[in-house]
Order: C-alpha cells, then structure tokens, then sequence
C-alpha cells in the first residue's frame, strides 16, 4: 500500500467518524442543569433552518440534547435542553444564546433549572429526562413555572404528583427548580393539543390560585418539531411500539 493510499483510507475514516453522532449528547445520566428558550418572534416551524443550527447548537460546551418548542398560536421558537453542569447551562444563556437573538433582532426568554434537585420527583413522573420512556409520541408539550421561592427539598411534590397522574393525556412531566430563585415549574409532555390546553388553561391555574401565585404557561405543538429535536438527541422523539406489538 502506497503513502498516499494510507492517507486517503485514513482520511475517509476520520471523515465516517465525525459523521456518527455523538452518544455522549444522548446520555441523561449526566445531566445536571436544564434550559428554557424562547424568541420572540413568529415564525413558522417549516420556516426555522433547524438543519443548519443543530450542528453549531451541539457543539457548545456541555450541551446534551435539546427538544425544539414551537409556540401554539404564536409560531415563537424556543427549546428545552439537558447541560452536564449548571456552569456550562450559564454560559449558554449569558454568551451563545443572546448573541444569536441579537443577531435576529428578538428579544428572548431563557431559564436555568437546576436537575439534581428534582431528579427523584420527575423520575416519580416518568420524566424522559431521567430515564423514562414514553408509550406514544407527544402531541404538545407544556412549560410552567410558578412566581415563588420554594427550594425544591421543601416543595410537598409527593403530593401533588398523584394528582398531576390523573391529568387526562398526560405522559410525562419533567419537575423545575430555578437557580437562583427556586421557582417551582415543569416541562410536560402531552398526546394531544386538546388536552395540553385544557390542563395549561384550566387545570393548573386553578391549583396555583390556591397558592396565591402568579404564574407562567406556554403551550408547544410537539408535531411541527419531530426532525428537528430527533438530530438533537431529544429523548422525547424516540422509536415508539407499533400497534400490536407484545416489545
């Protein structure tokens, strides 16, 4: 074998390589800190070059993965990502992220949550983040988060979880605790529009009036961003069983 047949075999290697994505993203044991996105904006998703930005997303330092949001009603885009530690979810927020919004002349929203304190209540919920594992593909997803300062390990969540299980079409909820203001939310999964509207719209406002909160609720059509969030590694958009199946 010539030396320049040995560089091209090698050089087509490395090129296979960098093209396998990375199980590392995938990987939500790690996880330590979650992110909220949102631009202002409105945009329709078939509109959002996704394709070109996944790669530079997923490339910032401690990025996991990431599920693309779609605003109901309002086509505003945003995410909800998995960092390995709350330093490098900071550096997203306070460097990368608005640097891009201004690029694009938005304002913008963004939060950071911290995982370890609310592995064991999600997990309680069968959040994906931690493990889980759906039955059915999303149909909407909903973000809450609640105006009070509540650090997490006082927060009576093994009450409140039974209750959100008889939520009709729920599928899983991810608990939130804010860094630096222990706000109290969740990022949820539903397998309908129709009944992620009616827990975001009637359900939970009712029960955080009982806590004299103020509140904030978004509601995401989870269909329009499917490709988008799978070449993101989003453990939400997984292979999910055909009917019948006995797997």
């Amino acid at each position: 074998m010539t030396k320049k047949s040995l560089i091209y075999i090698l050089s087509l290697s490395l090129f296979i390589l960098s093209t396998i994505p990375s199980q590392a993203h995938s990987d939500n044991s790690t996880t330590m800190a979650f992110v909220y996105t949102e631009v202002q904006n409105s945009v329709p998703f078939e509109q959002v070059p996704w394709d070109k930005r996944n790669p530079v997303i997923s490339s910032q330092p401690g990025f996991i993965c990431k599920t693309w949001l779609s605003g109901l009603g309002n086509n505003s885009v945003g995410g909800f990502y998995s960092f390995d530690s709350i330093e490098n979810a900071q550096k997203y927020v306070t460097e990368f992220f608005p640097a891009g919004a201004m690029k694009q002349g938005k304002g913008h929203t963004t939060r950071i949550f911290d995982a370890v304190k609310v592995k064991e209540a999600s997990q309680d919920m069968g959040s994906v983040d931690f493990g889980g594992k759906l039955d059915k593909k999303p149909g909407a997803f909903v973000y809450t988060e609640v105006q009070v300062n509540v650090p997490f390990e006082e927060f009576p969540w093994n009450e409140r979880n039974p209750i959100l299980k008889t939520q009709p079409g729920l599928l899983a909820k991810t608990w939130l605790s804010g860094v630096n203001t222990n706000t109290v939310g969740g990022f949820y999964a539903f397998d309908t529009i129709e009944n992620a509207k009616n827990f975001a719209l009637d359900a939970f406002p009712k029960s955080v009036a009982k806590m004299k909160a103020a509140l904030y609720i978004r509601i995401f059509d989870a269909g329009v961003v499917e490709d988008a969030s799978i070449g993101m590694n989003s453990p939400y958009f997984v292979p999910f069983p055909t009917k019948g199946s006995t797997n």
